[in-house]
């Protein structure tokens, strides 16, 4: 028996090692913190007869490394909630408002940490309420893992109260998504659900009956084709690469190429200095995707800054003038900014085969991971001692941001966005973590502030769902509490989730909310107006988020002077403690596109 729990525990101290340390929450002192990754590392054991299927369940997380669980309790989880419990020197709990808001930190918790994110919720409503987040999670292919409850296992089907058939629920956003019929099934499947999240990676989804997770195992017996069945907590990450000659071919192409075009997103984050060489050799500037923003410093020589809608007008003109152009790890949806059909070879990079091709005929597809691919790619590309394409690029992007400036600069009332944009930046560590929620300030935001190497952004990109800087913001601060947590919203979309303002003060978490207030759904009037059509159902009864703010327990700051906005930002940035601050900005300040921003 000995042997066997030796054994065990080896197994489990590999995993553990492979799925890598991560820093720990501020909800524990430095004490607790020490503690808690010592437990992590030693104290995993494999089951015992009196554990029930939330034993297990838990167990199982722990030992795949989930320090951090949000959600919201409900007696349609509580056996989970008792297990959670009983380890809270292994794993925290979160407490949040809203179930929406659990499912958004689980995704903002595993896009800034690369890590397997997780959020619980209760049977019915509670499942429901997660669907947002959930769905932002699945169409980035974050890290994420769901824990649903479902009513008493013989009352399925009957129409009984808060009975959702979750599993349906989340059929179309899960990559992986079952029943825990009992504690040996969790054994196994909860191994299965967290291997598929990292590995696909997207959102496994596990469900249980309130009733199953009380079920002890020594009260379950194994089926026959069954006995012998049980997981492990590992995994190997998928790093692929093509074949040789499919690099050869790829080579080819691009060293025939003139002028070559980079567009670089979320798959390629990992790969700057890769980036970077191929950049430098082929003289190819790098138009960066949003969720790619964080890729390269927008002082980098070799970037034109966004692409898109929310992009700069030198990506736009490098992209309809290049005659080769190269897609890393990007899905980048705004067709119009690629370069148009038949002017262009290309070749495209990504994890993900049915990517290919997707927003642009390519020539040649590699399925790969962008990283490794660039690696295996690198020594078959020719220095091309022509450079004049990457230096007309540098010279539109000199001028773009001067205009660019001369905004930032501007001290009109009302606030002007592209001002306020730069007067945070200066107070942006530089290491700082910048959440973003989605409206006309993301446009502002993604446009204005200007990326540093080891700053870190998350927004709602495919999804594009307002409510998430909030959420993003807090998991953030949780993951790393060392680090600054700054969150940019439009009051439209805080308002939707800003009950989570107390959360953050409940666990003295130091996030900074600029807010640019309008008081109208700015972005959807724009477009209104971008239609025709007269504007309508945008306005927004004002709202004081600083006193919001304030009867949460947190510092609440209203600014509507250009000359005082330093000072007021100054004075919340250097707080320890949870602040709001609401900006009156010019609700005529049009997000408007590259060609259009004028100076």
């Amino acid at each position: 028996m000995k042997s066997s729990t030796t054994r065990r525990k080896f197994v489990q101290e590999v995993s553990l090692a492979i799925a890598g340390t991560t820093l720990l929450p501020q909800v524990l002192s430095a004490k607790d913190k020490e503690q808690m990754e010592n437990n992590i590392n030693t104290s995993i054991m494999e089951p015992v007869p009196s554990d029930n299927t939330a034993d297990i369940l838990i167990d199982k997380l722990i030992a795949w490394k989930v320090e951090v669980i949000f959600g919201l309790i409900g007696d349609g989880v509580n056996p989970i909630i008792e297990a959670l419990r009983k380890r809270q020197d292994k794993i925290k709990l979160i407490t949040v408002r809203h179930e929406e808001a659990a499912a958004f930190m689980a995704c903002g918790y595993a896009k800034y940490t690369g890590k397997l994110g997780a959020c619980i919720a209760t049977t019915g409503p509670g499942a429901v309420h997660l669907m947002n987040g959930i769905y932002d999670a699945a169409m980035e292919n974050v890290p994420v893992i769901a824990i649903t409850g479902i009513t008493y296992h013989d009352l399925i089907g009957t129409q009984y109260t808060q009975e959702v058939d979750t599993v349906s629920l989340m059929k179309d956003a899960a990559v992986f998504n079952t029943v825990i019929t009992g504690p040996r099934h969790a054994q196994t499947v909860v191994d299965l659900a967290c291997r598929a999240a990292l590995t696909t990676p997207g959102v496994a989804h596990l469900t249980v009956s309130v009733d199953v997770q009380q079920k002890p195992l020594s009260d379950d017996k194994a089926s026959v084709k069954a006995s012998n069945l049980t997981g492990i907590s590992t995994y190997q990450p998928r790093i692929e690469t093509p074949a040789d000659q499919e690099l050869d071919a790829a080579a080819a192409l691009l060293n025939n190429g003139s002028k070559i075009m980079i567009l670089a997103g979320r798959g390629a984050l990992n790969a700057r200095a890769e980036v970077e060489k191929v950049a430098e050799l082929l003289g190819a500037p790098v138009a960066k995707a949003l969720l790619g923003k964080a890729l390269l410093p927008d002082d980098s020589p070799y970037t034109t800054g966004g692409t898109g809608r929310l992009g700069t007008l030198p990506s736009e003109q490098m992209m309809h003038e290049c005659d080769m152009l190269l897609i890393l790890g990007s899905n980048m949806p705004w067709i119009e900014y690629y370069p148009k059909p038949g002017q262009s070879k290309a070749v495209q990079i990504d994890r993900e085969p049915q990517r290919i091709g997707l927003r642009y005929p390519v020539d040649i597809g590699l399925t790969g991971d962008v990283k490794a691919t660039l690696t295996a790619l690198l020594p078959k590309l020719k220095k091309h001692n022509d450079q004049s394409f990457l230096k007309l690029a540098q010279q539109r992007m000199a001028s773009w941001q001067k205009m660019l400036e001369r905004m930032e600069q501007s001290r009109a009332t009302p606030i002007r966005p592209p001002y306020l944009v730069a007067q945070v930046q200066r107070l942006l560590a530089d290491d700082a973590m910048i959440s973003i929620d989605t409206g006309a300030h993301t446009v502002f935001t993604a446009r204005h502030l200007k990326i540093l190497p080891k700053q870190q952004i998350a927004v709602s990109g495919n999804l594009a769902s307002m409510a998430p800087g909030l959420p993003y913001a807090i998991a953030a601060k949780i993951a790393f509490p060392l680090r600054q947590s700054v969150a940019m919203v439009g009051d439209g979309g805080l308002t939707m989730l800003m009950g989570e303002l107390a959360t953050a003060v409940l666990y003295n978490l130091a996030v900074k909310v600029v807010v640019f207030k309008n008081n109208i759904l700015s972005m959807d009037g724009f477009e209104q107006d971008e239609l025709g059509n007269q504007r309508y159902g945008i306005n927004l009864q004002p709202i004081d988020f600083a006193k919001i703010a304030q009867a949460c327990g947190a510092e609440g700051y209203h600014c509507s002077k250009p000359d005082e906005l330093p000072s007021v930002l100054r004075t919340a940035f250097a707080s320890n403690r949870p602040a709001v601050i609401e900006v009156d900005v010019d609700p005529a300040e049009s997000p408007a596109k590259p060609d259009e921003v004028k100076g």
